[in-house]
């Protein structure tokens, strides 16, 4: 069985964690169509539910510090957990492990005849896009959430309403050090069924 350029991609592609990403910079014109195939998802009565937030540059390390850190701090103060050294140091440089990080937030439409559900996962796939895109390149890639995706503080900085408004994911995107190895992969057999009248 043979498939295509993209099948083939397809089949192969894999993340690299942030941590082990090289924090360079794509090309400018590849972080534009990047962003382009982000947009080009299904999105049911083009109602485009998402906001996209781009942090390049200075910018990476300005959010750490003004945002991230001082939410790391309360959050701290919140669950009796101290920030140790290493934590410290994780939350001050959190957005700058990868060249570029793109925040997506769900942001739907309330009230509106298309499902919020849909909405949703209308914003995930443009995570998703965004992701293959940049690994098509060549660039090490990760979606991520981790607690920065939940805390109502970095909601409101990324301009959404933590009353509704979830971030989808950060999206790093670097270089790679080396090729990822391979991982376990689901067992199709185990997960995907033919219905059989």
């Amino acid at each position: 069985m043979t498939g295509n350029a993209v099948t083939d991609f397809l089949l192969k592609r894999r993340s690299v964690v942030a941590k082990k990403m090289i924090p360079q910079a794509p090309d400018p014109d590849h972080l534009q169509i990047i962003l382009d195939c982000a947009l080009r998802v299904p999105d049911h009565s083009n109602v485009q539910p998402w906001k996209i937030t781009v942090f390049e540059g200075t910018a990476r390390a300005d959010f750490d510090e003004r945002i991230i850190y001082p939410a790391a701090q309360q959050r701290a103060k919140e669950t009796g957990e101290p920030l140790t050294e290493v934590l410290t140091q994780l939350e001050r440089t959190r957005m700058q492990r990868s060249g570029v990080v793109i925040a997506v937030l769900s942001q739907p439409v309330i009230p509106h005849k298309i499902p919020l559900w849909e909405q949703h996962l209308s914003c995930g796939a443009v995570c998703s896009n965004m992701l293959v895109a940049a690994q098509s390149f060549g660039y090490a890639a990760q979606w991520l959430t981790e607690w920065t995706a939940y805390n109502e503080q970095i909601i409101k900085a990324l301009e959404g309403d933590p009353a509704k408004d979830q971030v989808a994911g950060f999206i790093h995107i670097g270089a790679m050090e080396q090729p990822p190895a391979e991982r376990k992969r689901p067992v199709k057999d185990e997960i995907i069924n033919y219905w059989n009248a």
